[in-house]
């Protein structure tokens, strides 16, 4: 299955940091990965950003964390947050693979990547386990024609490459894509134990544990279309959370595991929002609503915030740019106030970036004190780069929690919302304080 997102998102936002860089060659199923060395790259000469003076509130100078990929992100901390994973395109495959590799909190810098997939087929949605030892990620490379796909996407790069067409973003729901478990240590023989999740026919993705790691959310479309599942670790026991029409996707725990957090198009297509269930997928919360678009949520670890990637689409005449906003949460009820249920209430969304780039896909680490996220910086003079890749900044949690707004109980909604509801958040169209509105720059 493929679903092809409308221009009004994709086209806007991942088409800027996601062009195909490179002419694609025949693929080698590695023992090892093998990319240029990183020379020269101690702490203080890792790639770093200028920022806004909106930016500059809230966020260090980011530091760019990979590198010698065509382009990489959706990157994830390990536990100990000595290591990260992510997705990224190697120089001589058409399709994303997964990847590890070290890092060092308090000195930021590229490091070497190893490949953690098997180096064929489509990969996605990396996640360490909770005691840091296997590593969970979605592939098609069991695809039973996969010769015939990767040919097919060489011709179309080899073309692109000599038209100089570069297409907009579009990911393909592959109907051979799996859920695996790996070991990040290798065995003596080279191997990675690769344990085989999901099984049925269809698109299975979009993975994460819970915090304490017995289980595993991921998308499906075995139903008919995209919807949110769970199942314990061994990939037993799954039970189906979701079931409106249209696409839910992108889950993951809240740190306690009473709620989940995802995007969704439900009431329009192709124009996600942000939604908020608990964890067995009773009373689902819309959190924003409006004209854009906003989408990957992230769970800060100890406090109550809620970070996602947005962008305004109210005015057809400026292309939309997305940025990173975050909400403070309460978990309130079940009393008279939240109409005798447990209600997920926010308060109005803070802007903590504004770069003419996309900002996307951002994740906090385990202690809290540092985000990282997939960015189009970086190119002459601190403006848009070429090509999407992996950021880290430190926050400035105490500047953060000032200028969030305090929660309202007017954004309670009832369960198993699917318009948006009176009261729900229109992010793009709030500021912190003393902050002006730029104009959507084009990406």
């Amino acid at each position: 299955m493929r679903k092809s997102f409308n221009a009004r998102f994709w086209s806007c936002s991942i088409s800027a940091i996601a062009p195909v860089t490179c002419l694609l060659i025949c693929p080698v199923t590695w023992a090892l990965l093998c990319l240029p060395p990183l020379v020269g790259l101690a702490a203080d000469q890792s790639p770093t950003e200028q920022l806004s003076s909106l930016e500059r509130r809230f966020l260090d100078s980011p530091v760019q964390l990979t590198l010698g990929l065509p382009k990489a992100g959706e990157g994830y901390f390990a536990p100990d947050q000595r290591q990260i994973c992510y997705q990224a395109v190697p120089a001589d495959y058409p399709f994303y693979q997964i990847f590890v590799q070290p890092f060092d909190a308090a000195a930021p810098r590229p490091a070497a990547p190893v490949r953690i997939s098997t180096g064929r087929g489509r990969t996605t949605c990396s996640w360490f386990s909770p005691d840091g030892k296997r590593l969970l990620f979605a592939s098609s490379h069991l695809d039973p024609m996969l010769d015939g796909t990767e040919s097919a996407a060489r011709a179309q790069a080899e073309e692109d490459r000599k038209t100089g067409r570069r297409r907009r973003y579009q990911w393909d729901f592959d109907p051979h894509t799996d859920i695996f478990t790996a070991d990040l240590q290798p065995a003596p023989g080279g191997g990675r134990g690769l344990v085989q999740l999901t099984h049925e026919a269809g698109y299975d993705a979009e993975c994460s544990y819970s915090a304490d790691g017995s289980r595993i959310l991921f998308v499906s479309d075995r139903d008919g279309d995209p919807d949110i599942f769970v199942m314990d670790a061994d990939g037993g026991n799954v039970r189906q959370l979701t079931n409106q029409p249209g696409y839910d996707g992108g889950p993951f725990f809240s740190p306690d595991g009473r709620f989940i957090a995802y995007r969704t198009d439900r009431v329009e297509k192709d124009m996600l929002q942000i939604h908020v269930m608990k964890a067995d997928g009773s009373d689902d919360v819309a959190i924003t609503s409006g004209q854009g678009v906003r989408w990957a949520p992230y769970w800060h670890p100890t406090k109550p915030w809620l970070i996602w990637t947005g962008a305004d689409h109210s005015d057809p005449n400026k292309r939309p740019n997305y940025d990173l906003w975050i909400t403070r949460y309460e978990a309130a009820g079940p009393d008279a106030t939240t109409g005798g249920r447990q209600a997920f209430l926010t308060g109005p969304p803070l802007r903590i970036t504004d770069h003419e780039g996309a900002d996307v896909l951002p994740a906090f680490s385990p202690d809290g004190q540092l985000l990282m996220w997939t960015a189009s910086r970086g190119g002459d003079g601190g403006g848009r780069g070429t090509t999407s890749q992996l950021w880290v900044s430190r926050i400035d949690a105490a500047a953060i929690d000032a200028a969030l707004e305090p929660v309202t109980r007017a954004t309670a909604l009832p369960s198993a919302s699917t318009q948006p509801p009176a009261g729900a958040l229109s992010p793009e169209t709030k500021q912190p304080p003393g902050a002006s509105q730029p104009g959507a720059s084009q990406p």
